[in-house]
């Protein structure tokens, strides 16, 4: 079962992830919704598309933009479609 922690809160936590790159990209239906906050930021990977974030809150103290995820993926990445990877001091455990 792989795990996403930040600050004390487990953000999410499955066992069907998909890594890529060496990131786990979690279900939509695995994550703690109740810590994650939309964003306007957007970065473009050449292969896998457009992704958008996600700020993550935990007790007051805000991570920006350390979960990320692509709603519209290209055809190559379309297997992670609205699934959700992070950094940013997020640890993910195995």
């Amino acid at each position: 079962m792989a795990k996403a922690v930040w600050n004390g809160a487990v953000l999410a936590e499955s066992d069907d992830t998909i890594v890529v790159e060496g990131n786990h990209y979690f279900p939509p239906e695995a994550i703690n919704r109740e810590y994650f906050h939309g964003s306007d930021s957007h970065t473009t990977c050449y292969w896998k598309g457009v992704a958008s974030y996600y700020d993550i809150e935990v007790e007051g103290d805000t991570n920006r933009g350390a979960a990320w995820y692509y709603p519209e993926p290209s055809e190559a990445a379309s297997l992670i479609k609205d699934y959700i990877a992070f950094w940013r001091g997020v640890k993910v455990e195995k």
